[in-house]
């Protein structure tokens, strides 16, 4: 498995829905195409949360993972 380079990182730990995908919104904006970003929230609501903003947005869902207290998504940029 190849390594990705995350261009960006948001860390949108203690903010509730919908500011993640807000501050992520922003970021990714400042992006160029293909760009990675990886996400960091405690909102449990943003497992779904950013599944369906990837879907509506065509931005790449890469990785979903979370231990309970943090959840991570890395995402390409369209």
């Amino acid at each position: 498995m190849a390594l990705l380079e995350i261009t960006s990182t948001v860390d949108a730990r203690g903010l509730s829905c919908p500011m993640p995908i807000v501050r992520t919104a922003q970021a990714v904006r400042a992006l160029p195409s293909g760009a990675i970003v990886e996400v960091l929230t405690t909102d449990p609501g943003s497992q779904k949360d950013f599944l369906a903003w990837s879907r509506a947005t065509g931005h790449e869902l890469i990785e979903q993972s979370g231990d309970g207290a943090i959840y991570r998504f890395v995402i390409r940029r369209k």
